[in-house]
């Protein structure tokens, strides 16, 4: 019963003053297409008697009063001895928890397109997911339409489109052999400059190396990118972590899954087959000494690994377990594209070693952080079409407690790891006053049950509260279309 009161409260404060004056905000005006979502607006908001989780590894905080003042958080304390400023608008939020803003380390605006190598951009569907699941900052881990997150980054910043914070890489800097022809193909070392420099200024922050990048081309790159003090992350085949920390890499997505330098006969920037790397990951001795070596070197390096589990975990059989939300999105032909892969991939020889694969780099993932090692979290949604914006964010925190790490760790991994990477970790990435009142709160406590991450009903960025259910139910039928 009070969780009822408490949400018809909210719903009370939206129509009363949603057009009003209230919404006013030291942030941009908000146009009515996203006013829409809006479910808190400011300026003032008390968030009363709820579990505190700031991402800074700290133990929860039980019947904390949260205080958001404009696009900051003004004040964390106990309730029993904030009080509450005149004019706030104020939640009883009991039951409830509070976490920041997740801050997503492999995300994209495009999703497969079925069986055929062509990526659909999701600029209308997916900046909605991310938010509504509690990602307020992506870093997005490649593009195959650059101006499209460009300008799609332009309309979030200036109100005129509901989604994340944007942190744009360029387009794919990628080799001979791409799988895809929406890439560019890198004719040599100085094509990739020069692709780095034209990105730089038309607005990218950061690049990513792909599969079958050689090293030349990925010095050029590496050395374009950090005369502009901009950092470079790769998904590699064709050059293994080692080589790449040689280079100066500043991040590895995926973890043993694209680390090709253990594959029997691998030949210098040549991508092995996908079949002989996942045999030789899934036979690694983690305590040997040549993936011990490679731990260190890339701690020693200060190269950080983007652990992305949901990406795989449906290449094994009956998982993940499936999530109405996740196919209620879709439309009806990707919805059938993904469930027929599902059994394609319950029915593979592979099974054995993927499995163990799989439980191979959850290993690994902790080890490396176990060791020194620097982890961010993110979820890559393409693979075989189950991995949706914002819902494969909620499961690789789920997926990181199934690795070994507490809920707690999971978080801080998913928040202030990620802003500390961006160079952001000042405004956002743990709550704090004085930084971004980019908060997620969420019926239940994912300190103690990560599942009830996926429990989101408000999502706070710069101050603004906006409606999950309403962000979701807006995007039904659509991912895979726009």
């Amino acid at each position: 019963m009070r969780r009822n009161l408490c949400l018809s409260a909210i719903g009370v404060l939206v129509l009363f003053s949603a057009f009003g004056s209230a919404i006013a905000q030291s942030g941009p005006a908000l146009s009515p297409e996203v006013q829409r979502y809006v479910r808190v607006p400011g300026p003032l908001i008390a968030l009363t008697h709820l579990r505190v989780v700031d991402g800074t590894g700290s133990a929860p905080k039980e019947n904390q009063t949260v205080i958001i003042s404009g696009d900051k958080v003004q004040s964390v304390g106990d309730a029993s001895a904030v009080t509450v400023p005149a004019g706030a608008q104020a939640l009883d939020l009991s039951g409830y928890t509070v976490i920041p803003g997740l801050v997503g380390m492999h995300e994209h605006m495009f999703y497969p397109s079925g069986r055929v190598p062509i990526y659909n951009e999701m600029a209308y569907s997916f900046p909605k997911l991310y938010l509504a699941a509690g990602v307020t900052t992506v870093r997005t881990g490649g593009s195959l339409e650059p101006y499209t997150d460009i300008e799609l980054k332009h309309l979030i910043d200036t109100g005129h489109a509901a989604g994340p914070k944007m942190h744009i890489t360029g387009p794919y800097l990628e080799g001979v052999g791409a799988f895809t022809p929406q890439m560019h193909i890198l004719k040599d070392a100085e094509d990739a400059r020069k692709t780095v420099n034209y990105w730089a200024d038309e607005g990218a922050t950061s690049f990513k190396a792909y599969m079958n990048i050689t090293r030349d081309e990925l010095s050029a790159a590496v050395d374009a990118a950090h005369k502009r003090g901009l950092k470079v992350t790769g998904h590699l085949c064709s050059i293994g972590f080692r080589e790449a920390a040689a280079i100066g890499i500043d991040n590895l997505e995926h973890g043993l899954f694209a680390d090709t330098e253990f594959v029997p006969g691998k030949i210098r920037d040549v991508c092995p087959a996908r079949a002989d790397g996942l045999h030789a990951m899934a036979g690694l001795d983690l305590d040997g000494a040549p993936v011990q070596a490679m731990i260190h070197d890339l701690i020693d390096h200060h190269v950080a690994i983007t652990s992305t589990l949901p990406v795989f975990e449906p290449y094994l059989p009956n998982r993940p377990p499936l999530d109405r939300r996740v196919l209620d999105a879709m439309i009806p032909e990707a919805q059938a594209d993904y469930l027929a892969n599902r059994i394609r991939t319950n029915a593979s020889p592979d099974n054995a070693t993927g499995t163990a694969a799989f439980k191979k780099e959850m290993d690994f993932e902790r080890m490396f952080v176990k060791a020194g090692g620097f982890l961010m979290a993110g979820e890559d949604p393409t693979g075989i079409g189950g991995t949706l914006a914002g819902f494969g964010d909620q499961r690789e925190a789920e997926l990181l407690v199934e690795a070994g790490f507490t809920p707690i760790e999971a978080l801080r991994i998913y928040s202030y790891n990620g802003a500390q990477f961006l160079g952001e970790a000042d405004r956002i990435g743990t709550i704090a006053p004085g930084k971004a009142a980019d908060l997620v709160v969420i019926h239940g406590d994912p300190s103690q049950n990560i599942a009830e991450i996926e429990k989101v009903e408000i999502v706070f960025k710069d101050g603004i509260g906006y409606d999950s259910a309403k962000l979701i139910d807006a995007v039904r039928g659509s991912v895979g279309l726009h």
